[in-house]
């Protein structure tokens, strides 16, 4: 049994299927922002809207016991708001560590689109990128 299938056996199948759409939806969404956070004019208004992304995915899995999507949700999300709050721009490796986060979230999606077990978190991911270098 898989992780879709564990979901529908604890959960209401519409609650379910509404998180799934809107992770989905999400996900696909993700790497547009990320890309965007190199372009001056798009920064701010992206880096806004990946952190209520990431807090929208963190709340909901913590809801529905997706524990490992909810604890990357959450280190995501408080590192966006240190980025947020303490940098005007994100800088290269901060872009590729977000693109990484984004792959294992596309990869997530697919197991639970495929029904099968969530992929182990990539260690390489808890690591933080240097903010402050350019």
């Amino acid at each position: 049994m898989g992780v879709r299938s564990d979901l529908y056996s604890n959960f209401d199948y519409e609650i379910v299927d509404e998180f799934l759409d809107h992770y989905s939806m999400m996900v696909d969404y993700m790497e547009v922002m990320i890309i965007d956070l190199s372009k001056q004019d798009m920064y701010e208004i992206s880096i806004n809207e990946l952190f209520r992304v990431f807090h929208n995915i963190k709340s909901a899995s913590s809801f529905l016991k997706i524990t490992q999507m909810s604890k990357l949700s959450a280190f995501v999300e408080d590192t966006l708001d240190t980025i947020r709050t303490k940098h005007e721009s994100a800088n290269e490796e901060t872009i590729n560590w977000l693109l990484s986060i984004s792959d294992m979230f596309a990869l997530w999606r697919d197991d639970l689109k495929n029904d099968n077990e969530l992929e182990h978190i990539k260690y390489s991911l808890l690591k933080l990128p240097d903010m402050e270098s350019s």
